[in-house]
């Protein structure tokens, strides 16, 4: 498992990280995603850490909290040092009545700053990231609070997620007028049937030096193959729910090309796509998670495939976005962030 600088800070990570959303379902959303018990999970962790990877990721909201409390009882149940892992969680959803108990506003933050840590069982988070973009509250508002949980030693680094272009370069602007603790990663979702990314954030990231945390980097299962030409993937993910949104007419013949490639290789259509992702500049880590420890270990695998200049190109062609305004013009002028026009067909 190699390691790498995350975004602009002096900490490093696993270049695969463990995403630990399946902990703790019950029923509802969170039972469809997982149902993991402590000692299944205990199982995941302890493979996850043998595998190399240093980096846990969860989220407040998952399981409402169920998630964090499991995850952070597999790391005592396995004896790892608190400073040989990286924990990272995340505040914005709803974890009660009330609109005050949701968003990004300061009192939220730092209430389930204190919560998040109490449930993981530690004194500082790594890194603490805002699991979404809240229109009610101001930026500045936003961050002072991360600052002041980053000040106070609760937090190291501060993340977001699922934010767009502008969000986050009017983010990266206050911090930096402000002098306020920097946006060191995006967590994003981001696959070889979903490359929107590459539109504006990606060339936003590079030229910011922000970290990305790739998530369902497999698009919930799909890039498995399993549920290619109507299959339902033997009651898979996407089965069970239709998230992300996977537009199958061009994912499609992309699936072909991912299982010429995996062929080649001897290898999964899965273990290509993670591949795929780790040849990507961009990326700092990508988030796997597994309801079991031989799907983990066939993930980890991914680490070990080297996909040659043919192999990028063919899935490049079949999985790349349409160019768009101003891409398409940013291109033409000269821009080279942008991905180079397509070359056209001669009758």
């Amino acid at each position: 498992m190699r390691m790498r600088k995350f975004g602009n800070s002096g900490l490093f990570v696993s270049e695969l990280s463990f995403g630990a959303m399946t902990f703790g379902g019950t029923e509802g959303l969170w039972g469809q995603v997982g149902k993991l018990g402590q000692d299944e999970a205990d199982a995941l962790v302890k493979a996850a850490l043998d595998a190399g990877i240093n980096l846990f990721d969860t989220a407040n909201i998952y399981a409402n909290g169920r998630s964090e409390e499991i995850l952070g009882r597999s790391l005592k149940n396995i004896g790892v040092a608190r400073d040989d892992v990286v924990l990272a969680t995340k505040v914005f959803g709803a974890m009660g009545e009330g609109p005050n108990r949701q968003g990004a506003s300061r009192r939220h933050i730092l209430a389930e700053c204190r919560a998040s840590m109490k449930r993981l069982g530690v004194d500082h988070i790594d890194l603490y990231q805002l699991h979404g973009f809240d229109p009610s509250t101001p930026i500045e508002e936003t961050l002072e609070a991360f600052d002041t949980l980053v000040r106070a030693g609760d937090v190291r680094y501060i993340g977001i997620s699922n934010w767009a272009a502008w969000q986050i370069m009017k983010a990266i602007g206050i911090a930096n007028a402000r002098h306020l603790a920097p946006i060191t990663s995006l967590q994003a979702y981001y696959t070889l049937v979903g490359r929107d990314l590459e539109r504006e954030i990606v060339p936003l990231l590079t030229s910011e030096r922000v970290g990305l945390m790739v998530w369902s980097p497999l698009a919930g299962g799909y890039l498995t193959g399993k549920y290619s030409g109507g299959g339902n993937g033997e009651g898979g993910r996407q089965t069970e729910l239709d998230f992300p949104p996977i537009d199958r007419v061009r994912g499609e013949p992309l699936i072909k090309v991912l299982r010429s490639v995996a062929e080649k290789h001897g290898r999964s259509p899965a273990q290509v796509a993670i591949a795929w992702l780790l040849k990507q500049s961009v990326v700092s880590t990508v988030l796997i998670g597994a309801k079991r420890v031989e799907q983990l270990k066939e993930n980890v695998e991914a680490t070990e495939i080297t996909l040659d200049d043919a192999d990028i190109s063919a899935l490049d062609v079949v999985s790349r976005l349409p160019i768009e305004y101003p891409g398409w013009l940013l291109n033409a002028t000269g821009d080279r962030s942008y991905p180079k026009l397509p070359a056209k067909r001669r009758a």
